[in-house]
C-alpha cells in the first residue's frame, strides 16, 4: 500500500502539534520592538476589528487586545488557537476570538478587518501571493498590514544557507524572502510600503532547535553546516561556536491601495 501524500499545510500543522507551549513561553516570541510600533498604529488610527494571522502562541494578540474593539486570533494549528483562546480569557481579554485556517483561504467578509498583523508566520504559508490577495480583500480601504519576519538575503549563498538550516530544522518552512521579493509581491498585491525596518535578530541555538524538537540528526547536520560555511557566511550571520547566529528580520507596514 503506497503511503499517503503529505499537503504543506498538513505538514505545518503535523510540525506545531504539541509546542504550543513552547511558543507561547519562548523570549524571541514574545518580546520585540516590534510590539511597541503595532500598539502605536492601533491607537493613533483608533482600529477596532483586528486580524492575527498566524498568531502562534498569540503574543500579537496579547499585545493588541488593551486596545481594540475585536481581534481573531487566526492560526492553521487548532492547538494554537485553543491556546491562544485561554490565555486571553486568562488575561482578561474577552475581545479575543479564535478561528482555525489557512492564510491562503480566509474564511472572512471582503473588507472585514481595520488591520491584519502577521508576526512569524509567512515563512511557512504554502502561497504567499495568493495569501497577500486574500489580506487585501478582507481589508477595510485604506486599512494597513504590518507583517514582520525573517527575511532571507539576495545573495546567493547567503540565502542558501538560511533556507538549508530553516529546512533541516523544520520541514513545515516554506522560504525566508529577501526584502526584494517582498516588496514586488506585497505591491503586485495592491499594498503601498509605508514603512520598512529591518532589525537584527539573535537565535540562540539550543532554544531554536528545542522549540521546534528537532531531532539530534537533524541538529548535527546544522552544527556541520556552520562549521564549513565560507567567512562570509560565518561573518554575515556572526555564527558562533555554540551553534548561535544573527538572523535578519524586517518589519512592513502596509497600506492597502
Amino acid at each position: 500500500m503506497s503511503k499517503p501524500q503529505v499537503s504543506q499545510h498538513q505538514l505545518n500543522e503535523q510540525q506545531y502539534q504539541g509546542k504550543s507551549e513552547a511558543y507561547l513561553k519562548s523570549k524571541v516570541h514574545a518580546q520585540g520592538l516590534e510590539f511597541g510600533k503595532m500598539q502605536a498604529l492601533v491607537q493613533q488610527h483608533q482600529y477596532q476589528e483586528i486580524l492575527d494571522l498566524g498568531c502562534g502562541g498569540g503574543h500579537v494578540s496579547y499585545h493588541l487586545a488593551p486596545y481594540a474593539k475585536a481581534i481573531t486570533a487566526y492560526d492553521l494549528s487548532a492547538e494554537m488557537v485553543d491556546l491562544v483562546v485561554q490565555q486571553a480569557q486568562q488575561k482578561g481579554f474577552a475581545n479575543v476570538t479564535g478561528q482555525v485556517g489557512v492564510a491562503e483561504n480566509l474564511s472572512f467578509a471582503a473588507q472585514r478587518f481595520d488591520l491584519v498583523v502577521s508576526r512569524y508566520s509567512a515563512h511557512h504559508w504554502q502561497n504567499l501571493p495568493q495569501a497577500l490577495a486574500e489580506i487585501h480583500r478582507v481589508l477595510r480601504d485604506h486599512g494597513r498590514v504590518v507583517i514582520f519576519d525573517i527575511v532571507g538575503s539576495s545573495h546567493p549563498i547567503l540565502d542558501t544557507f538560511i533556507q538549508s538550516i530553516e529546512f533541516i530544522r523544520d520541514p513545515s518552512h516554506v522560504r525566508d524572502y529577501s526584502l526584494a521579493e517582498w516588496i514586488q509581491m506585497t505591491e503586485q498585491a495592491g499594498f503601498h510600503a509605508q514603512q520598512i525596518e529591518r532589525q537584527s535578530l539573535t537565535l540562540d541555538f539550543q532554544s531554536w532547535v528545542q522549540r521546534m524538537q528537532s531531532p539530534a540528526d537533524a541538529v548535527a547536520t546544522i552544527l556541520n553546516l556552520q562549521n564549513k560555511v565560507s567567512d562570509l557566511v560565518r561573518d554575515y550571520y556572526k555564527v558562533q561556536k555554540d551553534g548561535t547566529f544573527v538572523s535578519q528580520a524586517v518589519y512592513l507596514e502596509l497600506t492597502k491601495i
